[in-house]
């Protein structure tokens, strides 16, 4: 039985009382939300040691951190560092996007080691295998598709990215409007050439309720990908993009009528002005279904800071109601992440979503900054780091810029505004 299916019928699982003690709210309100579509519990029952969160409506919003092999560097251990880093930086889910070096090993071994949820793209690694076999990726048949998407839901992946978007007739929508950017989806670049060449339509569309029947038997969450994301501004909320969300959406309802839950995936490349309608759009379109955004980038022109970009949009858009954020690195765009690009992502990301939360009005969001604001009155410097959101660089700035007897900071040194109000106004304030 699936968490969808369980809360249909009024039962409120161990994951679902795990995921309200977590979110301090009540377990009604967990069951409710999946029941209705607006949460989701990414729980593959192969995944051993899950500490089970809840992405949705109402709920505190999560990060992703993307980790994974490529061709110029296949390494894993690399990659197990990674996986470590950004689960102590905080990042409530990881993907492993692996497309080097031994993809079923690199898979078994991060699913095995992550305490958070998992996700992974199986047509990664069914075109990785179709080339190695057959010399060609567009050789890969329906059937090689499906038997990774298996293979990965075995394993004990807890939600799984599928292009089941990417259409013959959207991709004429792309052909016939124009984009400076194209397709930046590996996913979708994939599939819209395996569609040119064999002639056919997307197999992951046309045999969705395949698909679905993998997802029952593990009780993997559906992650419906946006192959046809802007990958710039100036592609951005295009006729492409919103065909496909218009068929996500259609697919949204088939997966929940068949006891699957879902999620939907979001741009991209998107000016500030536009994030808002974009989440909009898709909350309607997908009734409400959960929404993993990639960032999204408000600007084209921030190499190296790309997760500053990205923490902008993302902290519109989960103000906006979106509830899961993938992390951008200052790495994108230019290479392969480092590990310590990976805590760079993992902290701006949170920073977004820790902002929409409290823009939300999220139960406990808003304590956290009074809690901050009450330590700094007090020049408590334990406290600010136990709070600051990210403690090993507020060592490193405080360490390094002021002596261990130094009671208030070196920015202002004898002039400090806290020390000041206080010797006139006392911890009473203004009479």
């Amino acid at each position: 039985m699936t968490q969808l299916e369980a809360a249909r019928q009024g039962k409120i699982t161990e994951a679902m009382k795990q995921v309200a003690k977590e979110e301090n709210r009540d377990p009604e309100f967990i069951r409710k939300g999946i029941e209705d579509g607006t949460i989701v519990i990414p729980c593959n029952k192969n995944h051993a040691g899950l500490r089970p969160m809840g992405v949705g409506a109402g709920l505190r919003t999560k990060v992703n951190a993307n980790i994974g092999t490529s061709t110029a560097y296949p390494d894993l251990q690399e990659e197990m560092a990674k996986l470590r880093t950004a689960v102590e930086a905080g990042a409530d889910s990881v993907m492993d996007l692996s497309t080097g070096g031994d993809l079923d090993k690199n898979r078994g071994a991060i699913i095995e080691n992550c305490p958070v949820m998992v996700g992974t793209v199986p047509l990664y690694s069914a075109m990785v295998d179709a080339q190695e076999k057959h010399g060609a990726m567009v050789s890969l048949t329906a059937d090689d598709l499906f038997r990774g998407i298996e293979k990965h839901a075995a394993l004990g992946a807890d939600f799984l990215t599928v292009h089941c978007g990417v259409t013959r007739q959207v991709v004429e929508t792309l052909k016939q409007q124009g984009r400076i950017a194209d397709i930046v989806s590996r996913g979708g670049s994939f599939i819209t050439g395996w569609m040119f060449h064999h002639g056919k339509e997307n197999p992951l569309y046309e045999q969705y309720d395949r698909l679905l029947d993998i997802c029952l038997q593990y009780d993997v969450t559906l992650s419906l990908g946006d192959g046809l994301r802007p990958g710039c501004l100036s592609d951005a909320t295009d006729r492409a993009q919103i065909a496909e969300l218009i068929v996500l959406g259609e697919l949204v309802e088939r997966a929940r009528k068949a006891g699957v839950q879902v999620m939907v995936e979001g741009p991209g490349h998107v000016p500030l002005d536009q994030v808002t309608a974009n989440v909009q759009l898709q909350k309607s379109l997908c009734k409400g279904a959960p929404f993993y955004v990639l960032g999204p980038l408000v600007t084209d022109v921030a190499p190296g800071y790309d997760h500053i970009t990205s923490a902008i949009g993302g902290a519109v858009a989960g103000m906006a109601g979106a509830d899961f954020l993938c992390y951008v690195t200052p790495a994108e765009h230019l290479g392969l992440p480092t590990e310590e690009d990976v805590r760079e992502g993992v902290m701006a990301c949170r920073l977004a979503g820790h902002a929409a939360d409290v823009a939300k009005g999220l139960p406990g969001a808003i304590q956290w900054d009074h809690q901050m604001s009450e330590a700094r009155k007090a020049l408590d410097w334990g406290k600010q780091k136990e709070l600051a959101l990210d403690p090993i660089k507020f060592s490193r700035y405080r360490e390094g810029r002021n002596s261990e007897d130094t009671e208030a900071c070196t920015m202002c040194g004898d002039y400090c505004a806290m020390q000041i109000v206080e010797r006139y106004l006392g911890k009473t304030g203004p009479s």
